[in-house]
Formats: structure tokens, sequence, C-alpha cells
């Protein structure tokens, strides 16, 4: 118990009162650090090899999905995969689902974006201690300004990746969500012009690629997909999951009914197109109707307070200057 005292003693007079707490959270990180390598090089599970393996499609499949899963950029985190992916099949889904809608294709682009989250929250995790420690130091902190300061930036580090993510999803979608009408009048054109849709696709996405180029992109794929000899109608439906916009799925549904029950593809074409513009105006109504609700904040913050100065401030004066000399 002594020792124990003297050790409290020695901890508040050198790193202030909540000397202690410091440095048991220091102890805890540190214990974190010594056992990181140890979880992250254990051995996979024999079981769960022979479970993965039965699920490949066969023996030489498996062999050459695996040989590339280990080439390219992402190889150097190989050896921190099973710390650094999802450990389910639907998180790991899920995870490559908005990443590839944020933009991000790239087969190791999952793990990528868990070692982003991992070493920023550690880092400014990092920084946070250091900066409790440099005040403890020169003076007292409170149990606010620790946890702000202290936790804080290792929550924002942790997070950053993951609002950076959403905000490309957003800004993607509302790219594709903009471009998609014009993209439909000119895949009309082609297609009344004698090309075929796989033929128009290819044309439109290159014609686009200036104004659009999330929307060229996802067009791109399509047509590289359809050319790769996969079936029309899973590659379409691949490119609505893949943009997450309503608009894009109901063409894909147009599309796939047009070609499942022999209509004009033509026809869907254009009376779904012109749906399209018509959406496209309401859209723009819509937003023109809420500016001035908008605009009212601004207004008032940036309009009243200097007219009642200029109208209510010589008022004001003369009534100091009245009371001034009242007093005297």
């Amino acid at each position: 118990m002594e020792l124990i005292d003297t050790l409290n003693a020695l901890l508040t007079e050198k790193l202030g009162p909540l000397g202690p707490l410091i440095a048991v959270g220091f102890l805890g990180f540190l214990m974190i650090l010594v056992t990181l390598p140890t979880f992250i090089r254990r051995r996979i599970d024999p079981l769960s090899k022979l479970r993965d393996a039965r699920r490949a499609a066969g023996g030489d499949l498996a062999k050459s999905q695996a040989k590339l899963r280990t080439s390219g950029r992402g190889e150097k985190l190989d050896k921190f995969a099973a710390f650094l992916e999802p450990k389910t099949e639907e998180e790991m889904t899920s995870a490559r689902l908005k990443l590839m809608r944020a933009g991000y294709r790239g087969k190791h682009a999952v793990r990528s974006f868990h070692a982003i989250q991992f070493v920023l929250g550690v880092s400014f995790l990092l920084i946070g201690a250091g900066y409790v420690l440099y005040k403890s130091t020169t003076g007292e902190i409170g149990s606010t300004e620790l946890a702000l300061f202290g936790v804080g930036p290792g929550i924002a580090g942790y997070f950053l990746p993951r609002y950076w993510v959403e905000r490309r999803v957003q800004m993607r979608q509302q790219e594709i969500q903009n471009g998609f009408p014009d993209a439909l009048d000119m895949l009309l054109v082609c297609v009344e012009a004698g090309q075929s849709l796989d033929q128009g696709i290819v044309r439109v996405s290159r014609e686009i690629a200036v104004g659009y180029p999330a929307l060229s992109e996802e067009l791109t794929t399509v047509s590289a997909e359809v050319k790769a000899g996969k079936e029309k109608t899973s590659v379409l439906r691949a490119f609505a999951e893949r943009a997450g916009v309503a608009d894009v799925s109901s063409f894909v549904t147009v599309m796939i009914q047009s070609q499942t029950f022999g209509t004009s593809i033509a026809e869907a074409l254009r009376v779904y197109a012109s749906e399209m513009r018509d959406k496209r105006v309401m859209r723009a109504e819509e937003a023109a109707n809420k500016l001035p609700t908008k605009i009212t904040l601004g207004t008032m913050m940036f309009t009243v307070p200097p007219l009642l100065i200029v109208i209510v401030g010589p008022s004001v004066y003369a009534m100091v200057e009245t009371f001034a000399n009242f007093k005297v």
C-alpha cells in the first residue's frame, strides 16, 4: 500500500491530479500495441479455409482468385487481411458496394479503407493524448477537456474516412441523377438512328464523359461487361445496384421488361426519356421554391442588424447623451 501511495503521489506531482489516470491509459494503450501483432499474425482455422475453398466454383478458379487476390498494390496489406476486412460475407458485400458507389472499384478497396480508418484513428488519438499530457504538466485539466481533447480526436479520425465516402456517394449519385435525362435522350437518338442498345450505350458513354464522368464510367462498365459475354439482364441490374439512383433502377426495369416481352426499345426509351425530362423540371422547380425560405435566414442575419443600427442608433445615442446631462 505504501508503494502504491508513493507512486500515486509521484504521478500526481509530475502529471497533475489526473496523473494516475493518464498512467493507466498509457499502460492500456501499450498493452494494445504489444498484443496487436499477435492478433494480426494468428493462423486461420483450417476448417474455415476448407469452407471457403468449397464455396469457390472449382479448384483452378479458386487458385486463380487467390493469385489475383495477392497481387497488386494492396498485397502489402495481405497479412493484415484478417484484421482489416469484415468477418461476414454480408458486411463485406455491403462495404464493397458502398465503396463502389463512391467510385473506389479496386479489389483491395475495402481493406485500404479500413486501414486508413485505423491509422487515422490511432494517429489522432496519439495527438490528443500528447496534448492532454502537455496540458496536465502545465496546469490542471478538467474532465470535460480531457474527454474532448483526449478521446475526441481519435473518434474524429476514425469517422473521417466514412464521412468522406458518404459525401462521395452523394456527389456521384447527384451527378448521375442530373446527367441521366440527357444520356437517355442521346441513347434514344442512337437507337432511332439504327444502332443497337449496346452500341448506343458505348456512344453515349463517350459523349457525356466531359460533363458527367461518373455516369460515363458506369455506362462504360456496362458496355464492357456486355462485350465480355455476361447476360444483359444481370448487367443492367448490376448497373442499377452500383448507381443507387431511383431513376436508373426504373430505367433498368423498363429495359428488362421490354426485352422480356419483346416490345420496341425505342418506344420505351421515348416514353421514359420524356418522363425523366419532366422529373428534372420538377426537381428544378422544387429547388427554386425552396430558395425564398433559405434566403430569409440570411436576409435576417445580414440585413436587419445593420438596418436597426442605422435607424435606432441615433435615437439611442441621443438618449444616452440626455441621461448623461441629467447626471451632471
